[in-house]
């Protein structure tokens, strides 16, 4: 299990969609205000979501995993 620390996804392009999905790191806007509460392993899941996410838009966030 990785315990090193998770890097925000945040690329500072902050506007949400109609689905209240970040446009630019592709999380909600329920993870966004809670990234700073969550446990490293949360955020991994979050990451995951959000790549998952935009990959289903038809694109890809950089460093994922």
């Amino acid at each position: 299990m990785d315990k090193s620390p998770v890097a925000s996804p945040c690329v500072s392009i902050c506007a949400l969609n109609e689905e209240d999905i970040c446009i630019g790191c592709y999380r909600t806007d329920q993870e966004i205000m809670r990234w700073r509460e969550m446990g490293e392993e949360e955020k991994r899941q979050v990451v995951r979501m959000a790549n998952q996410r935009a990959v289903e838009l038809g694109r890809s966030l950089a460093g994922s995993r």
